[in-house]
């Protein structure tokens, strides 16, 4: 009796933590439903240089439609060719998406290499890159060893919704910090300083806006 008593214990957690699961909506399917207004509303504010618009739309967008969803699982390629899955990474990620054809501020890849080296037993760090596999490896090579430098192949993801979203509607570069369901906490647009900014000043900069999204994951 004991024995059956545990089973059904044990099968009505896994039945309730299934549930819990499965009614938080994908990331896919909840922009889906609103990327189109917020596409042609975004337009209009660069259109017109209306920078302050275009900001307060993609944070309504993150803060009312994306956060709080599960990432989508999908399949991009590490250096060695082969292909890996998103939720092969068990930790809390810290998922940087990035182009090939993005020019970084002068202190922005090595604040990162220090955030990743001081926190990789706790988070994952990766940068998926959009572009060719020959002009990504330049970039690869300036990252960390503990950071996982990855890159998307669009001739091969040309029917995956949520990387086309990544690149076309939310941007480079932008930061998904997501905890270790795949629920994504937050969604944030990259520092950016100038480019004449000296060293110091964008490392510190830098540095800042990546230790505040490591500090979410933390919390959770």
């Amino acid at each position: 009796m004991g024995k059956l008593l545990f089973i059904l214990f044990i099968f009505i957690s896994f039945h309730s933590i299934s549930q819990e699961y499965e009614s938080k909506p994908l990331f896919s399917k909840a922009i889906e439903k609103n990327i189109r207004k917020y596409r042609r509303e975004s337009i209009r504010a660069y259109q017109s240089k209306d920078e302050e618009r275009a900001q307060f739309l993609f944070d309504s967008l993150i803060e009312n439609v994306v956060n709080g969803t599960l990432l989508d699982n999908f399949k991009v390629r590490k250096f060695s060719g082969k292909k890996i899955d998103l939720y092969k990474f068990e930790k809390p990620t810290y998922l940087i998406t990035y182009a090939s054809w993005c020019v970084p501020s002068v202190a922005e890849i090595p604040a990162f290499n220090d955030i990743a080296e001081a926190y990789y037993n706790e988070i994952d760090f990766v940068v998926l890159f959009w572009g060719s596999k020959k002009k990504v490896r330049r970039f690869k090579n300036k990252y960390s060893k503990r950071i996982h430098v990855l890159f998307v192949d669009e001739k091969e993801n040309k029917n995956d919704f949520t990387i086309k979203i990544m690149k076309h509607s939310v941007g480079f570069p932008t930061s998904f910090l997501i905890n270790n369901e795949k629920q994504i906490l937050d969604v944030r647009r990259n520092h950016l300083d100038h480019y004449d900014e000296d060293y110091s000043n964008s490392y510190n900069l830098n540095y800042q806006s990546y230790m505040s999204g490591v500090a979410l994951l933390k919390k959770e």
